[in-house]
């Protein structure tokens, strides 16, 4: 079974044009995604996917092997799905380009559920918000599962519900890093953009909404997404 890891690259980020070209002491910010990433143990090979040549320059002086995609792709899985049209490959692990602190345990754990259970199409990973400022930010994506850890629903407010104000509800985050069976995701890229993915702004609830299931793995590991210059700073500071 071959495992392919893919980090999308958008240079033409809204909110922080070329970050993936930040400098994080003296290095970019893709550069320490693939470093990381290439420690996995399970990962076959590693692709950058990008839309911009400049991004393909600067991947290829320090190794790393890139595709040139379309500009025009509206989520990170679209990215990926036209970058292994022509690889072979049978599960596809999607690391986001902007997470400079990501885990390669946490590859290998979203690549090994889906070597492990033949049923299942498409996993993520998620961790316990242990903040009321996490869970009050609609940018940190909750999510509900079922018993057998299986994802109900994402949503940017907090969910469940807490009516009663009881003390053992387990909240839990979504980190953004994806793993998927070949054939699965170059489905999805025909599937137009659900109702609850246009409310929200969350492309995996197009999954859901067409009726795959997502089997989450929980992680003790944090990660920081970054999409500002202050979280730039922040990650900075930490790899310091």
């Amino acid at each position: 079974m071959k495992i392919i890891g893919v980090i999308p690259a958008r240079w033409a980020s809204t909110r922080f044009e070329g970050k993936v070209l930040a400098l994080i002491n003296g290095k970019p910010m893709i550069q320490h995604v693939w470093e990381r990433s290439k420690k996995s143990e399970l990962l076959n090979d590693l692709i950058i996917a990008c839309d911009d040549d400049r991004v393909i320059v600067v991947a290829e002086q320090f190794g790393a092997k890139t595709v040139l995609t379309s500009k025009d792709h509206a989520s990170g899985t679209d990215r990926i799905a036209e970058a292994i049209e022509s690889i072979d490959g049978d599960i596809i692990v999607n690391i986001q380009g902007d997470e400079p602190l990501i885990d390669h345990a946490v590859v290998d754990a979203l690549a090994a559920t889906l070597v492990e259970d033949p049923s299942c199409s498409m996993g993520t990973a998620i961790k316990v918000v242990t903040t009321k400022k996490e869970l009050k930010d609609p940018n940190v994506v909750k999510v509900v599962v079922d018993g057998e850890m299986n994802a109900l629903y994402f949503s940017r407010s907090v969910i469940p519900y807490n009516r009663d104000d009881e003390d053992e509800v387990i909240y839990y985050k979504h980190l953004g890093i994806y793993s998927y069976r070949r054939d699965f995701l170059l489905s999805y890229k025909s599937l137009p953009k659900s109702h609850l993915e246009k409310c929200e702004q969350l492309e995996q609830l197009r999954a859901l909404e067409f009726g795959y299931k997502i089997k989450t793995v929980v992680t003790d590991i944090e990660t920081i997404g970054v999409d500002t210059q202050e979280d730039l700073a922040r990650v900075e500071k930490l790899l310091s």
